[in-house]
């Protein structure tokens, strides 16, 4: 009874403070009505008003973002839907736009693109929120990219090197790996400092399932954030995806950090964009496609920079996923991206039928930027081995018909089917790049070429073994990474003999 009285005296008590704090005077407040509702959006009539992309809250406890604007109408797509939303229902403004949750208490979380907790673990303490829409950084506020951010994958740390700030784009059929080489990135930033946000966009239940696994099982969520929208999710929540992930890790870099965010994908966004546009009755363009496509993940991808100490010195890497249908590079949302994007990195499926893991395609990839990032004497040796792969590429198509070749291009043939297979990397499985500056070394200075093409993997192996043991590291003088190397492959020799 005591508890009663007191919770009694308590709301009585703020009653009163209510009506002694109270002042008459007009209210307006502006109402409008659900006209229809359907497919993730609904019409709603009586908020003239109400502004672009502004939240609105619905009588029911459902919440929106105004996505259209016609002379009598408000074409609004849905963010929550409760299974009573119905027409007829009253919905108010908000006067405020979509925001986030931001800071550390993300890191290891998995959430929606609203913030709200997915992994059954408490709501992220919300001291500070970002707007899911932001103005880009100015120019005067960019640096020029100069630090490298390590993939762990031998083909692009060396020839297609990515800096911190760039926009990378990884393109290709369905199945080639693409994810793959994205979530092998987030696992090689263990103990390098760079906030992680993985975005997955309109994906199956078990592919995120899957995708999460991995990054916990190798310890990746304790510097990562996983923003979730699955297929069944509405497609408001698609949309906004990529938005979130965007704001979470312009937090950090606005605060210095480095930061790596992974788009997965956007081919599933503009779909999805595509889709709530057609239904909001906007003029379809090419493929269906709403004229402002290429603006939308223009604004999204240009908030990827690197800032000048000025500004915090912090960075966002962006890695944009986006699907081709058999190989077609020159399709309309590839090309969108291709013509924002730094540079790309393209899968192609004949190298992975034929057994080139990962099956990026070196003559269609390229990094614009990156260069300038990358350590200078792993620049130097992959400048050489580049060469000869791509001189191997165009003489390798004279041994299918059987031509008698001059001895130097056997041997040019042959380096480049041994470096081929040095190329070769298995998943889940970054390497450092002192490992990548040692078989760069190896291989320009010849001390590979005698080595059976199946001992390859094996050798790597031990190559790596020795590496990690070793106080070599990129700025040793060359001539000890070449005594260094040719001891460990004697070891390694002396080992496999007895």
């Amino acid at each position: 009874m005591s508890n009663n009285s007191e919770q009694f005296h308590t709301l009585l008590n703020r009653q009163t403070d209510r009506l002694k704090s109270y002042q008459f005077a007009v209210r307006i407040t502006e109402q409008g009505s659900v006209v229809s509702i359907g497919d993730g959006i609904a019409w709603i009539s009586g908020l003239p008003s109400a502004t672009m992309d502004e939240v609105l809250n619905f009588e029911d406890g459902s919440q929106g973002m105004v996505f259209d604007l016609t002379p009598k109408l408000v074409g609004v797509v849905l963010l929550y839907e409760t299974d009573t939303l119905t027409a007829g229902m009253s919905v108010h403004v908000t006067g405020h736009r979509l925001s986030i949750p931001v800071g550390d208490s993300l890191i290891g979380r998995i959430i929606d693109p609203l913030g709200s907790p997915l992994d059954n673990l408490p709501e992220p303490e919300q001291s500070r929120r970002q707007d899911l829409e932001s103005a880009s950084p100015s120019i005067i506020a960019r640096d020029f990219v100069h630090k490298p951010l390590y993939t762990g994958c031998k083909i692009i740390d060396t020839m297609m090197p990515i800096g911190k700030g760039q926009r990378q784009l990884l393109i290709g059929d369905e199945g080639l790996g693409r994810s793959s080489i994205a979530i092998d990135t987030v696992l090689n930033q263990a103990g390098k400092n760079v906030y992680c946000v993985y975005v997955l966009i309109g994906q199956k239940l078990s592919t995120i399932i899957n995708s999460i696994d991995i990054l916990r099982r190798h310890n990746a969520l304790e510097y990562t954030t996983v923003v979730v929208a699955e297929a069944s999710a509405l497609p408001g929540l698609q949309y906004i995806a990529p938005f979130s992930g965007c704001s979470i890790a312009e937090f950090w870099m606005n605060n210095g950090q480095d930061t790596l965010v992974i788009y997965d994908d956007l081919s599933t966004h503009a779909k999805t964009y595509r889709e709530l546009s057609l239904l909001l009755r906007r003029p379809p363009g090419r493929e269906a496609y709403p004229g402002d496509i290429f603006s939308v993940h223009a604004r999204l991808l240009e908030r990827s920079t690197m800032l000048n100490t000025a500004h915090g010195g912090g960075s966002m890497t962006a890695f944009p996923i986006v699907v081709t249908n058999q190989g077609e590079i020159a399709s309309y949302i590839p090309t969108n991206l291709i013509s924002i994007t730094d540079g790309q990195i393209y899968f192609a499926s004949e190298l992975f039928a034929a057994g080139f893991r990962p099956a990026i395609d070196i003559a269609h990839s390229v990094s614009r930027i990156g260069g300038k990032a990358q350590h200078p004497h792993i620049k130097a040796e992959a400048g050489r081995m580049k060469l000869d792969y791509l001189q191997f590429l165009e003489l390798e198509v004279f041994t299918r018909f059987g031509a008698k070749v001059e001895a130097s291009i056997e041997t040019a043939i042959q380096r480049g089917r041994l470096l081929r297979e040095v190329l070769k990397q298995e998943q889940l499985n970054p390497l450092s790049v002192e490992f990548q500056m040692a078989w760069l070394v190896a291989f320009n200075e010849g001390l590979l070429d005698h080595e059976n093409l199946e001992a390859i993997p094996q050798l790597l192996n031990w190559l790596s073994q020795c590496v990690q043991q070793s106080e070599l590291d990129l700025n040793s003088e060359r001539n000890l990474w070449i005594k260094a190397i040719i001891n460990w492959l004697q070891q390694f020799n002396r080992t496999n003999h007895e």
